[in-house]
């Protein structure tokens, strides 16, 4: 294990019992077996190991996503069934690095105020990787999304339908219930959101007249 690796896994460990206001280096530095000094080696201040903490939390996230849909396609399943796995496992990834916090609801808004960027970028990649999924899937499945919408829009509003859910559940908690209907959103809508494609009918073949037999009587 790396120095940067223990000091990461210290100072979430502080996080999630502290919180971010009343948590500090000098306790992240004890919880890694450090020196305050060499703590700040790595990190300048509190807000930076933060940071720093969020931002592995959204890798290990997006990680978790990538391997929950390639093992949900390769096992076959629906555009739903990858869709659910895929997002499911990045949601439970992210719920479950701080599930028994008493601090979970400081935590996530303190995430945005001191890392909207990383928010925001990582936001971002998601989209761009569940387009990416929806295009391949649609191909492979030979589906067709309804109404004129674009991998694009549909990745938009899953996106909507997570936030929707998460209104009725603060920092996504309990994480059963709150994954449970967020599958229920994401099924309902996926069933409306696509359709099998138009195959172009093929050309009815030609009749070719047959030659009228000659009668017994005409002449040759």
């Amino acid at each position: 294990m790396t120095p940067r690796t223990r000091i990461l896994d210290a100072a979430m460990l502080v996080f999630r019992r502290q919180g971010f206001r009343r948590s500090s280096i000098e306790q992240a530095a004890e919880a890694a077996g450090l020196t305050r000094q060499a703590l700040y080696h790595h990190f300048k201040s509190k807000e930076a190991l933060f940071r720093a903490v969020i931002e592995r939390l959204y890798e290990e996230a997006f990680a978790a996503e990538t391997a929950a849909a390639a093992a949900a396609e390769k096992a076959g399943g629906s555009l739903a069934d990858i869709l659910v796995a895929s997002v499911t496992a990045k949601l439970r990834q992210m719920a479950s690095s701080l599930d028994g916090s008493p601090h979970v609801e400081e935590l996530f808004s303190e995430h945005l105020a001191q890392a909207r960027d990383l928010y925001q970028k990582y936001a971002t990649a998601f989209a761009k990787q569940l387009a990416a999924t929806i295009v391949r899937v649609c191909r492979k499945q030979e589906l067709s999304l309804n109404g004129g919408m674009t991998p694009r829009d549909f990745a938009r509003h899953v996106e909507m339908a997570i936030n929707g859910t998460k209104s009725h559940y603060p920092a996504m908690q309990p994480a059963d219930a709150f994954l449970r209907d967020l599958e229920i959103m994401l099924r309902t809508f996926v069933a409306g959101a696509v359709s099998p494609a138009k195959t172009p009918r093929a050309a009815a073949p030609k009749r070719v007249s047959k030659p009228a037999s000659r009668k017994s009587g005409d002449r040759k």
